[in-house]
C-alpha cells in the first residue's frame, strides 16, 4: 500500500495492460538512523557509472530513471571468477546505457558480465537485460512467471487496447476521457525494454546459486510481481531484495485487467510473513530503490501495519457502495491525478479484492458494467472513518 500517490512515478513507457507498477512514495523519507528502527550503513549512494562496495565481493551500482519521484534503480554486481554476475539491468534509456558504459570501464574493471540475474519483469529491472546478455553472450537467469510475463507484455507493443482493459477501467469508474488516454497509450511497455533473450535459465524458490565461491539462495515473493526473485547469502547475512523490501517507499501492489479478480495483496502479505520468518534481524538488505539498510524486521512490520491500517479504514468506508475510484482518499494521502490513475486504481482494487476474499466485502456489477463494493458487516460512523 502507498500513502501518497500524488508524486508517484510515471514514465513515457506506461500504458501497457500492466503499466510500470513501481512504488508509490510514503509521506516523507526516513532519516539516516533511528526513527523507524532502520540504519543505513553504506552512506551516500554511488553516482551513475560509479560503485560502492556493499558487502565483500558485492558492488552497489545505481542508474537513473526518467521519473521525478522515483529517479533511480539500484543494481548489484557480484564478483564471479574473472567477471561479474549482475543483478538487474535498469531501463532501456540512453542515460542508463551511458551509465553502464562508465561502470563497465570503471569499477567493473573491463571484466565481462558472466550472467544476468533479473529479479522481476518491470522495465526498470528488465529493460537492459537483453542488451547485457547480447553484449557479453551471457545467460539470463529469471523465474518462469517473470520471464513469461515480461515476454507477454513486450509482445503487446504497438497493439490496440483490448476490450477487457477498457471494460475493467470503466468498471472501476474511469471517465471516457481517461479511457481514451488508456487506449492511446496502451502497448508502450516494450519501448522501455531491449529485445529479450529467446531463452533463459529458470530460477525457483530454494535454488542455490554458486557465485564467486559463495552460495546464494533464491527466495521468491509475490504481490508486487508474480514470482519476484531475491538472493540471500546466509553466510554473512546479505539479502538482495529487489522490490520485495524497500526502506522508504512501499511497493505498488495492484490488480490489472489481465487478471481482474486476483488477490495480490494476500500474496504480498504472505510474502512479508515468509521473509520475516526467514531473515535474521541483522540481515543487510540491498534494495532496488533507496539505500541498503539494517532493520529488516522493523521494516516488514511497518509495511504490514500500513496495509492493515488502510484495510480497516477502507472497510469503514464501504458502509455504502463504492467504486474503486471512490476510495482513493481511504488509501492515499493526496489527490490522485491522471498521471498515477492506473497505479492508484490497481492498488485500490487490490485492497478491495482482499476484503472480498476475506468475506468482509462483496462486489456487484450494475447494468452499465460498473463495479460497486460494499462491506458485509456493520460499519462505524462516517465521523470515525475520517479519523
Amino acid at each position: 500500500m502507498a500513502d501518497d500517490a500524488s508524486t508517484s512515478p510515471t514514465t513515457p513507457f506506461d500504458g501497457s495492460p500492466e503499466p510500470l507498477p513501481e512504488p508509490l512514495p510514503e509521506p516523507s523519507p526516513e532519516p539516516s538512523s533511528g526513527a523507524r528502527g532502520l540504519t543505513y550503513p553504506l552512506g551516500e549512494p554511488p553516482a551513475p557509472g560509479e560503485a560502492v562496495e556493499a558487502a565483500p565481493g558485492v558492488l552497489w551500482l545505481r542508474l537513473p530513471l526518467p521519473m521525478a519521484a522515483l529517479n533511480h534503480v539500484n543494481l548489484f554486481a557480484i564478483r564471479h571468477g574473472e567477471g561479474w554476475a549482475v543483478v538487474d539491468a535498469g531501463m532501456n534509456t540512453p542515460d542508463s546505457r551511458e551509465g553502464w558504459e562508465a561502470a563497465l570501464a570503471g569499477p567493473l574493471e573491463g571484466r565481462p558480465v558472466t550472467r544476468v540475474i533479473c529479479t522481476h519483469m518491470h522495465p526498470d529491472h528488465l529493460g537492459l537485460v537483453g542488451w547485457l546478455c547480447e553484449r557479453f553472450d551471457a545467460p539470463l537467469l529469471m523465474s518462469r512467471l517473470e520471464y513469461v510475463t515480461g515476454r507477454m507484455l513486450v509482445g503487446d507493443t504497438g497493439k490496440p487496447a483490448p476490450k477487457a482493459g477498457t471494460d475493467f477501467f470503466h468498471g472501476c469508474g474511469w471517465t471516457e476521457t481517461q479511457l481514451e488516454t488508456y487506449r492511446r497509450e496502451f502497448g508502450r511497455f516494450g519501448r522501455a525494454v531491449w529485445a529479450l533473450p529467446q531463452s533463459y535459465t529458470r530460477l525457483s524458490d530454494g535454488d542455490v546459486l554458486s557465485i564467486g565461491g559463495d552460495e546464494w539462495r533464491v527466495v521468491t515473493g509475490s504481490g508486487h510481481s508474480p514470482e519476484h526473485v531475491c538472493l540471500w547469502r546466509a553466510s554473512d547475512g546479505v539479502f538482495i531484495a529487489g522490490d520485495q523490501i524497500l526502506p522508504r517507499i512501499s511497493s505498488n501492489v495492484s490488480v490489472w485487467p489481465t487478471e481482474p479478480l486476483q488477490d495480490p495483496l494476500d500474496d504480498w502479505m504472505r510474502s512479508l510473513d515468509k521473509l520475516e520468518a526467514l531473515l535474521p534481524p541483522e540481515t543487510l538488505i540491498l534494495p532496488s530503490h533507496g539505500e541498503p539498510f539494517l532493520g529488516v524486521r522493523e521494516r516488514i512490520q511497518a509495511l504490514r501495519r500500513g496495509h492493515e491500517t488502510s484495510l480497516k479504514r477502507l472497510e469503514r468506508r464501504l458502509g455504502e457502495p463504492k467504486r474503486a475510484i471512490d476510495v482513493f482518499s481511504s488509501l492515499f494521502a493526496r489527490t490522485i491525478g491522471d498521471g498515477v490513475l492506473g497505479m492508484a486504481t490497481g492498488e485500490s482494487v487490490a485492497h478491495l479484492n482482499y476484503l472480498t476474499g476475506k468475506g468482509l466485502a462483496r462486489r456487484e456489477t450494475d447494468a452499465d458494467g460498473v463495479f460497486w463494493w460494499t462491506a458485509t458487516g456493520p460499519q462505524s460512523s462516517e465521523d470515525e472513518d475520517q479519523k
